[in-house]
């Protein structure tokens, strides 16, 4: 790993040494004024901050959800039935039989909700490093290390100052499946492909 600056600069501190490999790594580097996250290029020029912050899973707001639609459904389900039973009085075996169903459907949707909730209740929360550009995107990473992202912050920051610097570091992907989920602090665009997945790069 090897560090540039221009003679007569403020020192930058000493990039972090790189945690050891895995399956979710992802290169962060600044070269030639263009700070790489991954395979997405920021020119170091529209960079507005880089910080740190722990990303909370909203997990009041995914029990609450889960309560909403579960009233909701049980209301359907209740009013359908009532429905249901008035239309088919003579036709009894008509009608159990749509009662059936309306329970069925009834009891996967409230199988999908509470598993829908269980995964926000049960979800981790992740100390990140965000870079935020003056348009729209953010990229964040994590590290299982919160003391290796505040030092990235720091070269981050010296690689503005000194747009000629130059590093590599090696920190890990963020992956989430529905950022709606989490608690950003401030106000934070987010991008990514199918599905939000890899929303940190």
């Amino acid at each position: 790993m090897e560090t540039q600056q221009p003679p007569g600069q403020w020192d930058v501190p000493p990039p972090p040494a790189k945690p050891p490999r895995a399956v979710t790594d992802v290169e962060l580097r600044v070269h030639k004024r263009l700070l790489w996250v991954g395979t997405a290029a920021y020119p170091l020029r529209n960079i507005a901050r880089v910080y740190t912050f722990t990303l909370h899973p909203k997990r009041k707001e995914a029990a609450f959800r889960f309560l909403t639609r579960a009233l909701i459904t049980l209301a359907v389900g209740i009013g359908l039935s009532i429905i249901g039973s008035l239309t088919f009085i003579d036709g009894r075996s008509t009608g159990t039989g749509v009662l059936t169903f309306v329970w069925l459907v009834a009891g996967a949707a409230l199988i999908y909700f509470f598993v829908d909730m269980l995964s926000v209740v049960t979800a981790q929360s992740h100390y990140v490093l965000a870079v935020e550009t003056a348009g729209p995107s953010t990229a964040m990473v994590t590290s299982p290390n919160p003391q290796h992202l505040d030092q990235l912050v720091g070269y981050v920051a010296g690689a503005l100052e000194n747009p000629d610097t130059e590093f590599q570091v090696t920190v890990e992907r963020l992956t989430i499946n529905s950022p709606t989920n989490y608690h950003f602090g401030d106000s934070v665009n987010m991008y990514g492909g199918s599905g939000n997945t890899g929303i940190s790069t």
